[in-house]
């Protein structure tokens, strides 16, 4: 069965961010995958601001990853790169971890003039770590997620649509296997 892991690089509980990462689940769980979420957030911020390596917790969110065919990585855009959170943790995954994996990159920003932020600031960091296979990522701008209240928040339909069309490139992108069923 494919295995899908999603790193949540927000530093932030309460975020428009937490509306991509709902789109996404919803969508995976919607082809029959279950993804591992990784909220970097909560992970002990002694283990990452030291680099500990030998952390339980790193270790353990470290195996999520390494046993996943797809790493689907959200972060906000700060100071025109990807949050320092979702850094720390980068820094912890062994060396090579994503080779052999596909990976979507997901980041919301707050002007389209940080769209090249995925590109120029998050891709290279992947590369180093083994990723020969990133998808065309996906950038969404922070006022196309509306917020409701409650932690809950609603994509606009341009944006919603261009996560789907990512998503479903998915399907082609994993090797086949099967899932609830479906194959991929």
């Amino acid at each position: 069965m494919s295995k899908v892991t999603i790193i949540s690089g927000t530093p932030s509980e309460h975020t428009r961010l937490n509306g991509v990462l709902n789109g996404v689940v919803n969508h995976l769980n919607g082809v029959g995958i279950t993804p591992e979420i990784i909220h970097v957030r909560n992970l002990p911020s002694e283990d990452l601001i030291q680099a500990k390596f030998d952390s339980e917790e790193i270790i353990k969110e470290n195996k999520k990853v390494e046993h996943s065919n797809l790493v689907v990585i959200l972060t906000p855009v700060y100071k025109a790169s990807f949050s320092g959170v979702l850094k720390t943790y980068l820094d912890l995954l062994p060396q090579n971890s994503l080779e052999g994996k596909t990976i979507l990159p997901i980041a919301m920003g707050g002007t389209f003039g940080h769209l090249l932020m995925i590109d120029y600031a998050l891709k290279p960091v992947l590369t180093a770590l083994g990723a020969t296979h990133i998808l065309k990522g996906v950038f969404i701008l922070d006022s196309q997620i509306k917020k409701l209240g409650n932690n809950r928040y609603e994509l606009d339909s341009e944006s919603k649509n261009r996560l789907v069309s990512s998503l479903n490139i998915i399907k082609t992108s994993l090797p086949e296997k099967s899932v609830s069923g479906t194959i991929l």
